[in-house]
């Protein structure tokens, strides 16, 4: 089943934030993301708010959910009456946002474009399964102004996507990338799974080569993580399926890494790699704690240190906004310890690194020992080249990112 959201405290009926929250916006990036909770089928290992036809029941619809969205952009533009700000970046994630049709995901981003205003060189994703466009709705998305691209490949080995649920044909995957150029996004990302049960080193190596041979801009590679609630999760505990090895993870994600980097994607997130310039600037904005409103059941919003999170049925979603009312379910306001201590967990993911101000005395203390170790190495910023304080994980750091960040907020 889809995740559980978490307590907090109550939403206003209007969706008004705390004073707090906008001070200092203008200095802040503005995104939005725009949630589909819609799936053709369920996937195994997936535990996102997501809904096939059969799982929506009464109160909801695929054909209405574009308009009703929109409502939530412009109860935003309500919120943030005096916000000047325009939108950087917009990302339409799900679910497969694609299975609703190029011109009700246009009309929604044309709603944002309408109340905010998109920058002149905003970045416009949906994702998408290879199986859910034509190259004629990838040339209508393009002329609505989506500007990039992200196709759920997963994997190229059909008996791997079988144990996924995943229902596309790997063969499928180079075409989409293709009609893509051709419909002139700026640029396109490969999403990529590993660790699944009954994968081999040599089919992940199968999937990175099928992957580089189309020609992306950038890759995404997660790791397998077996969900509470899922139908992967149930396998695991009837010991139909292995659960995924640490040490084979860790092996597959340094074959990764020197396969991309050897091809020119840079790694410059733990799980993100690009091509120079190429690096999801939407998501950089989450890592770097920018601001972002997130539409549609369960999506999560946070400016400015205040953080909430809309109701999870899409039939709950949209009766909220149909009276006049806040979908937000509960929010929290984050103290500067916090929001510090996040500071810490997101940046420390970055090629970047975490600047050594974000830490306390004793986080100070512990980068020796954690330079040491060699899982990273302290850089210098542009500006001050004769100054090294940041912090950069290496690649054995980054496979053990965790332990590296208890060591720095002991």
């Amino acid at each position: 089943m889809p995740s559980v959201l978490p307590p907090g405290d109550p939403v206003p009926d209007d969706g008004a934030l705390p004073s707090s929250a906008l001070v200092g916006a203008e200095a802040r990036s503005l995104s939005f993301y725009l949630h589909v909770p819609f799936c053709a089928t369920r996937c195994g290992y997936c535990d996102f708010n997501t809904y096939t036809a059969e799982e929506l029941g009464p109160g909801a619809s695929r054909t209405s959910y574009a308009a009703t969205a929109a409502d939530e952009v412009r109860l935003a533009r309500r919120v943030l009456a005096d916000d000047g700000r325009r939108v950087d970046t917009v990302f339409v994630g799900g679910g497969t946002p694609t299975v609703l049709a190029p011109d009700a995901l246009g009309g929604l981003l044309a709603t944002v474009d309408a109340e905010f205003g998109l920058a002149d060189d905003a970045e416009v994703t949906t994702e998408s399964n290879p199986d859910s466009v034509t190259p004629d709705d990838l040339r209508r998305l393009r002329d609505a102004g989506f500007t990039r691209i992200s196709f759920g490949m997963q994997s190229a080995v059909t008996s791997v996507l079988a144990v996924l649920d995943r229902t596309h044909d790997p063969e499928r995957v180079p075409r989409a990338v293709a009609w893509a150029r051709d419909a002139g996004f700026d640029q396109v990302s490969l999403d990529l799974i590993y660790g699944t049960p009954g994968e081999s080193l040599a089919d992940w190596e199968t999937s990175l080569d099928a992957a580089l041979d189309a020609g992306p801009d950038h890759v995404s590679a997660y790791a397998l993580i077996v969900e509470e609630g899922t139908a992967l999760a149930r396998q695991v505990a009837r010991g139909v399926v292995p659960m995924p090895d640490d040490d084979d993870l860790a092996d597959k994600y340094v074959v990764a890494d020197e396969r991309l980097d050897a091809a020119g994607l840079g790694w410059y997130e733990v799980s993100n790699w690009g091509r120079l310039g190429a690096a999801c600037r939407h998501n950089l904005a989450y890592w770097r704690g920018g601001d972002w409103w997130g539409v549609g059941p369960g999506a999560h919003s946070h400016v400015g240190g205040t953080r909430w999170w809309n109701v999870k049925h899409p039939a709950a979603y949209a009766a909220r906004l149909a009276a006049g009312r806040s979908p937000g379910h509960a929010r929290e306001v984050l103290d500067e310890e916090s929001r510090r201590v996040e500071r810490v967990l997101l940046e420390l993911r970055l090629r970047d690194g975490l600047p050594l101000s974000a830490l306390d005395d004793a986080g100070r203390e512990a980068v020796a020992g954690v330079v040491g170790d060699g899982l990273g190495e302290l850089v210098p910023v542009p500006e001050r080249p004769d100054r090294a304080d940041r912090l950069v994980l290496t690649r054995r750091g980054r496979l053990l990112a965790d332990g590296v960040v208890h060591r720095l907020l002991p």
